[in-house]
C-alpha cells in the first residue's frame, strides 16, 4: 500500500534529510519547515527508519484538512480509515500541537480526535469497545493556521536513539545533529578526522558509522516492528541487507577532550556502537592539539558559555582554538556554537556559516575550507 510519508527534521536540517532520501532513491520530495514529505510503502517505512541518519522520526500522513471548529476537526478525523492500520487491540495514544489557529486548546483537540478515531474504528470493526491493550499507535494532531495534519508515528523512540549512548556528558549533542555536521563537512574516510572536544564521542562515533556504512537503526527497535501491516520478514530482510552493507574500509578518527572521565565514557560508547577500532581516544587540552598530517578535518562542538560567568572563559578558549587551528594550514575545520562573536574570538572569518539548532539553542555552524583540497589524499600516505 502506498502512503504519504513524512521524515521530520530539526530546523535547518531539512535539506540534509532530503539529500539522504535522494541517496536512498526517493524522488518528488516536498521540503517544508521541519519536515520532508514523500511517497512510500511498507518497505520504505522500514528502510527510512533503518537508514536515515539526520531525521527525527518517520510518520505516516493520514489526512490534511481545514478546521475552524471542533465539528470540522471531528468530521475530518472520522473520514479517515484508521482501522486499515490500527487493529482492534491497538493502543491509540493521541498527542497534539496548535499554532496560530482558532482551535488553540490542545487537550480538547486531542480528546476530539481520539473520539473520532474510536468512532472510525467502530465503523470498521462493527463493535463498540476496544481493549487498547496491544501495540502503541501514536497519533498526532498538528494544527497550523487552521490546517490540520493527522499523522501516525512509525518510529517510536526518536531516531537519534541509536542504542549506543547510554552514557552522555552534561550537554550531549543529538546523534542526528552530529551525523548532519559530518555530512555537511563532506568528510570522506580517506581523510583524517579529529574532534578535540569529543565529549561523549557523538561526532566521532557518527562519523565512524558513516565511514563504515553502518545503518543508524541497525541495533535498535521501532514501534512499527510490532504492527500488523508490516510483515516481520521485511524487517529481517532489511536488517540483513544493512549488516551486509557494512564495508571494510580502514580509517582513523582522533577524539580528544580535556577530561579523562569524559574520554572514558566516549570510549565505552564507541565500543557499544561497534566502531572503537576506528577511533583513537586521548585526554588532551585543545591547546596541545597538533598533527603531522598535511591534510585533515576537524569537526567539533566546543563549550558555548551559556552559563553566567563562563563567557570570558569561553572567549579565551576560542582564541586558543584559533591559535591551534591556524597551524594546520591545509586542514578544513567546522565548529558549531551558539556564541555569536565566535569568529572575532577565533580570529578568522568563516568561508561559510549555517544556522542550526542544538536542542533549543540557535547555533551557527562555521565552516573553514582547506585551500585547493587534493581529493586523492589518503591518511596512510600523508
Amino acid at each position: 500500500m502506498e502512503y504519504t510519508l513524512i521524515a521530520t527534521a530539526t530546523f535547518g536540517l531539512e535539506k540534509v534529510v532530503a539529500n539522504e532520501l535522494k541517496e536512498l532513491g526517493y524522488e518528488e520530495l516536498k521540503i517544508e519547515n521541519g519536515k520532508v514529505t514523500f511517497k512510500g510503502d511498507e518497505m520504505d517505512i522500514v528502510t527510512c527508519n533503518m537508514w536515515l541518519r539526520t531525521a527525527d522520526r518517520v510518520l505516516i500522513k493520514m489526512a490534511e484538512f481545514k478546521a475552524e471548529s471542533f465539528e470540522d476537526l471531528f468530521q475530518g478525523t472520522l473520514a479517515v480509515e484508521w482501522g486499515d492500520i490500527i487493529p482492534i487491540t491497538g493502543f491509540m495514544h493521541v498527542t497534539g500541537k496548535s499554532v496560530k489557529s482558532k482551535l488553540y486548546s490542545v487537550p480538547d483537540c486531542q480528546s476530539i480526535v481520539k473520539k473520532a478515531v474510536v468512532d472510525a474504528m467502530k465503523r470498521k470493526y462493527r463493535r463498540d469497545l476496544f481493549p487498547e491493550n496491544g501495540v502503541e499507535y501514536k497519533i498526532e494532531v498538528g494544527i497550523l493556521k487552521d490546517t490540520v495534519t493527522l499523522t501516525l508515528d512509525t518510529s517510536g523512540t526518536g531516531l537519534h536513539k541509536r542504542g549506543y549512548r547510554e552514557m552522555a556528558g552534561i550537554a550531549p549533542m543529538k546523534e542526528t545533529l552530529a551525523a548532519a555536521l559530518v555530512l555537511l563537512s563532506k568528510w570522506e574516510p580517506g581523510n583524517l578526522l579529529a574532534d578535540p572536544f569529543c565529549g561523549s564521542g557523538t561526532i566521532a562515533i557518527e562519523a565512524a558509522m558513516i565511514g563504515k556504512n553502518i545503518a543508524p537503526g541497525l541495533n535498535r527497535s521501532f514501534v512499527s516492528e510490532q504492527w500488523d501491516i508490516i510483515p516481520q520478514d521485511l524487517w529481517q530482510d532489511i536488517r540483513k541487507f544493512a549488516r551486509n552493507s557494512i564495508n571494510d574500509k580502514e580509517f582513523r578518527i582522533l577524539a580528544s577532550d580535556i577530561s579523562g572521565k569524559v574520554v572514558k565514557t566516549a570510549r565505552e560508547n564507541a565500543k557499544k556502537a561497534g566502531v572503537e577500532d576506528y577511533i583513537a581516544f586521548q585526554k588532551l587540552d585543545v591547546a596541545d592539539f597538533s598533527s603531522k598530517k598535511k591534510r585533515g578535518y576537524i569537526i567539533t562542538n566546543p563549550p558555548y558559555g551559556e552559563r553566567i560567568g563562563q563567557l570570558n572563559e569561553v572567549e579565551n578558549l576560542y582564541k586558543t582554538m584559533g591559535n591551534t587551528f591556524k597551524k594546520l594550514n591545509d586542514w578544513s575545520y567546522f565548529v558549531i556554537t551558539s556564541y555569536e562573536n565566535f569568529e572575532k574570538c577565533f580570529g578568522k572569518k568563516s568561508d561559510k556559516n549555517r544556522k542550526l539548532y542544538n536542542g533549543r539553542l540557535k547555533c551557527y555552524f562555521y565552516q573553514y575550507f582547506a585551500p585547493k583540497e587534493d581529493k586523492s589524499y589518503n591518511y596512510k600516505n600523508a
